[in-house]
């Protein structure tokens, strides 16, 4: 039995006439005829009465009626289901990505790339950036959003494409002497106290402040260290000390903190998202293409210093 045997069978017990689902299938009747009564045979039933006029569907086709409607409608729905998944529109993709990237340009592909995709199930794992590249690795994720690193740019199994980057600003209390001005140089803050990123956990910005700092000719003293932004924050609106941190974590709007911008500009290790080498499916390049898109977008958009 194949399937056109079934499209023939439902053509004459809709027309309920072999001449008129020999029209509707464009094929000849006697050929129609022939393939109808190969499948009575298989089937060992008869599937129409053919002594009554108009033609009659019998008891025993009525019912394989049904089961071969069901049966062409679950292929129909297979197929479709199979384009779209080819097409990217359906399926799964895992993203990784810390804290500290979900006050930048991160929401904006989320939100894009769900309004293009509802029925991807998009499912989001937040870690550590330390953690972020194993996971990769392990296939705990598709793909990642991290911070351009040494360690990244000598991966050799991974595909690395940059998205952005964005200017540091410094972190002060809310009425620390130096909010008084508009704009500040990274040597004004050589005696103060720090409250620096974790620096196993958020290595690659802990370890550009360090080289920044350093660069202005001093060594940061460190108060305290912390895992997320928003602890960061909390504790420099407790005057704990002051930070260095990404522009977009003016987003948060804390009570209690004042961003300043640097007079040097300092930018942030560039965003990135990241990939297995090889891995490829079209949810992955789907969502690798609206990353770019947004980002460009982003810094189109982006108030110039």
């Amino acid at each position: 039995m194949e399937l056109r045997h079934l499209r023939y069978f439902i053509a004459v017990a809709d027309e309920l006439s072999f001449s008129r689902a020999a029209e509707r299938l464009q094929i000849a009747q006697p050929p129609l005829s022939q393939q109808i009564q190969a499948l009575e045979l298989e089937l060992g039933v008869k599937l129409f009465d053919r002594k009554k006029r108009p033609l009659q569907v019998t008891l025993a086709g009525q019912a394989f009626l049904a089961e071969a409607r069901s049966t062409l409608a679950n292929l129909e729905q297979a197929i479709h289901k199979t384009q779209r998944i080819h097409q990217g529109e359906l399926g799964h993709l895992t993203v990784g990505f810390t804290s500290s990237m979900a006050n930048g340009v991160l929401p904006n592909i989320l939100r894009t790339f769900r309004q293009h995709y509802p029925q991807t199930n998009l499912i989001l794992r937040e870690a550590s950036s330390g953690s972020q590249l194993q996971k990769l690795r392990d296939r705990q994720a598709d793909i990642i959003f991290a911070y351009r690193t040494p360690a990244l740019i000598e991966a050799k199994d991974l595909e690395v494409t940059l998205l952005s980057e964005e200017t540091l600003v410094a972190v002060l209390p809310q009425h620390h002497p130096l909010t008084a001005q508009a704009k500040i140089s990274l040597i004004d803050l050589a005696n103060e106290e720090f409250v620096m990123p974790l620096r196993p956990v958020v290595s690659g910005l802990s370890e550009q402040i360090y080289y920044l700092c350093a660069q202005a000719g001093f060594v940061p003293k460190v108060a305290q260290e912390a895992i997320f932004m928003v602890t960061i924050l909390g504790l420099v609106a407790g005057e704990i000390g002051i930070s260095i941190l990404p522009s977009s974590v003016q987003n948060l709007r804390r009570q209690g903190v004042v961003y300043r911008p640097f007079q040097e500009q300092p930018t942030a290790n560039p965003l990135t998202i990241v990939w297995r080498q090889g891995h490829s499916s079209p949810i992955l390049q789907q969502f690798i293409d609206i990353a770019r898109t947004e980002s460009i977008q982003k810094l189109d958009t982006a108030p110039s210093s």
